[in-house]
């Protein structure tokens, strides 16, 4: 999917991602600080990406992990300091929204610390029934050693 606004230009295509900008972008991010590169490319391996382009340039991404039924979580929303107040997360938003597979979901969420008013303007809101939501927060993953190759050993079951 495509679309396009003057300069600029939203593409769900992977192939267009500059991954050393998204990378440096997350890595000094307050949510994914000191997040591996290897990490970042699973993640954008396994969601509904969105890449925001001046020109060629990238200058933005968002990225979206559904089932395209039921659930969605945005993560991972940026726009280049260099680039914003051009009204373009509203717009990288409006795409998002307009995604055929993210119609109709039960549930849509994110996580921010300061962009309340943006998500607002798009339906998001406060949870309804916090005391029923639960997470399991490993607010430094990013900083252990090994973590990941710790967390995924496969487990072998005896038969029968």
């Amino acid at each position: 999917m495509e679309w396009t606004k003057d300069e600029f230009r939203i593409s769900t295509d992977k192939s267009l991602l500059d991954l050393d900008v998204v990378h440096l972008f997350l890595t000094n991010s307050y949510w994914a600080s000191g997040i591996p590169r290897k990490t970042v490319e699973l993640s954008i391996e396994h969601s509904l990406c969105f890449g925001l382009y001046l020109h060629e340039k990238q200058v933005g991404f968002a990225r979206v992990i559904s089932d395209q039924a039921t659930f969605a979580y945005l993560s991972d929303v940026f726009i280049l300091p260099d680039v914003r107040g051009q009204g373009l997360s509203k717009w990288m938003m409006s795409c998002i929204q307009s995604v055929e597979g993210l119609q109709g979901l039960r549930r849509f969420m994110l996580a921010t610390a300061d962009a309340h008013g943006l998500y607002e303007q798009f339906g998001f809101e406060n949870l309804n029934k916090p005391e029923r939501m639960m997470e399991k927060l490993v607010p430094d993953i990013y900083q252990q050693t090994g973590s990941r190759e710790n967390e995924c050993k496969q487990k072998t079951f005896p038969k029968g």
